[in-house]
């Protein structure tokens, strides 16, 4: 088939790269987000999906809105038997949807309809799920509503980040994708309806999330430290140090106040939460690279006696 495809992410690059490896399918062009400032000195930088595009010789398209007339008859001029959306950061109006002669679908990290929106990965994790997966779904006018194609499901592990989850999603989703199309192509595919009332929003993460609350119990904080690696990081301060969260685990019940920290040693710090304790491993300070408790003890361990009360 002939095959426009729209993603901006890493994990929309992978899904393409799946499309430029299949011999089933020809990609005629690629639509991504416009190129952003990236770094320290706010570059423009173009998407993964650019970049890869690029490599490939293939035609890139990086209107601000497809909601324009002209945009839309530009598209129309690739006649394309189907539209690929995979984390594309932009609407589709309806007279895009239609355009394609098998209309639009669109890779969703989730199982539908558990998590739709922005940020399916980070909130499976917060929310302590313990499976996910990637659905194909034919795309409709809502958000992550349309009739399901293809369920592809595997669990959450119990120290899983974003970062890994993100990556067995990409080994999931890549397939997933090319199967749908086969059979969408063979004129086989079959659409399930969503059940709307099982739904929950993804939004999207705000920094301000990252902010750890130490009254909160020891598993709602492990689950966000998780849902929050690589980004946007959790983070407690200590006086005027703000200090990165990278990996922790649950621990035992404890006395003190939360956020006050119980030991530091070797295996990390353990501090006090509104329910159980915290072992924290993994941290950063400001202006370093994350590195184990255990090593940081070592040149700034004054900043962790006990007693020492983190968070405001």
């Amino acid at each position: 088939m002939r095959v426009l495809f729209a993603g901006t992410p890493d994990f929309a690059a992978a899904h393409l790269q799946a499309l430029l490896d299949s011999p089933e399918h020809s990609v005629i062009a690629v639509y991504t987000q416009p190129d952003r400032p990236a770094g320290r000195g706010k570059k423009l930088t173009p998407s993964p999906v650019k970049k890869l595009a690029l490599d490939n010789d293939l035609p890139v398209m990086q209107p601000q809105s497809l909601k324009d007339p002209e945009q839309q008859r530009l598209l129309a001029e690739f006649r394309a038997d189907i539209m690929v959306v995979v984390a594309y950061g932009l609407i589709l109006p309806q007279q895009v949807l239609d355009t394609p002669r098998l209309g639009c679908i669109n890779v969703h990290a989730s199982i539908l309809p558990r998590w739709r929106g922005a940020a399916p990965i980070q909130r499976a994790i917060e929310a302590g799920d313990r499976e996910t997966g990637v659905t194909i779904m034919q795309m409709d006018a809502g958000l992550d509503t349309g009739a399901m194609l293809t369920v592809s499901r595997c669990t959450i592990n119990p120290r899983e980040t974003s970062a890994t989850l993100h990556r067995k999603l990409e080994h999931l989703g890549a397939p997933a994708l090319l199967h749908t199309l086969g059979s969408l192509a063979a004129g086989s595919a079959v659409a399930v309806s969503q059940d709307d009332q099982l739904s929950c929003y993804a939004a999207k993460i705000d920094k301000s999330e990252a902010l750890i609350d130490w009254s909160q119990s020891a598993l709602t904080l492990d689950h966000r430290i998780r849902a929050f690696n690589p980004f946007p990081t959790a983070y407690t301060t200590l006086g005027e140090l703000r200090i990165k969260i990278w990996q922790a685990e649950p621990a035992a019940e404890a006395s003190l106040s939360p956020g006050q920290i119980i030991a530091a040693n070797h295996s990390g710090l353990l501090v006090r939460c509104g329910e159980r304790s915290l072992l924290v491993t993994e941290i950063q300070l400001p202006g370093k690279s994350r590195m184990a408790v255990s090593e940081v003890l070592k040149s700034r361990g004054e900043l962790f006696a006990p007693l020492t009360q983190l968070g405001a």
